[in-house]
């Protein structure tokens, strides 16, 4: 059976040079070892019912003027245009409106970990975080149970 962890964000990610104290974050992990770029590319191909849910995501958020395929960017994975990519870690997300996002997918020790990262800009931002959270948790915990089927 595939178990997928809540832990703390690993102490070397490059992910902690962008938390500050009112920022969301969470990291779930699980037994796997493949390269953060091939995890990365399995955990942004969403099943159908996590497509279903992003197109209500689109349908409700488009009104705000919020991004619902992410800018512009040479490499991507999914609609996340890359920052980082090493052989240990992948990061990779964006900046709108009513938040900063970025994802971190590292590799370490025989296990893969999937940890996010918020940054409301305002009381939109943090509604919206609340709203989503449950989905997000639903979202990551199969991701990884994802990879952890394709290793």
């Amino acid at each position: 059976m595939t178990r997928v962890r809540k832990i703390d964000l690993p102490i070397h990610s490059q992910l902690w040079s962008r938390v500050g104290p009112h920022d969301f974050v969470d990291c779930y992990t699980v037994a796997a070892d493949m390269p953060p770029r091939r995890a990365a590319e399995i955990i942004t191909s969403f099943p159908g019912w996590a497509q279903f849910l992003l197109m209500i995501r689109r349908w409700v958020t488009t009104p705000f003027g919020l991004s619902n395929d992410g800018p512009e960017g040479k490499d991507k994975v999914g609609i996340f245009p890359v920052e980082i990519d090493t052989e240990g870690e992948l990061i990779a997300g964006f900046n709108d409106r009513h938040l900063d996002f970025r994802v971190s997918v590292l590799r370490q020790g025989g296990q893969v970990s999937l940890a996010t990262w918020v940054h409301p800009h305002n009381i939109g931002g943090q509604l919206y975080l609340r709203m989503i959270l449950p989905f997000h948790i639903m979202i990551a915990r199969d991701a990884l149970a994802r990879v952890n089927a394709a290793d």
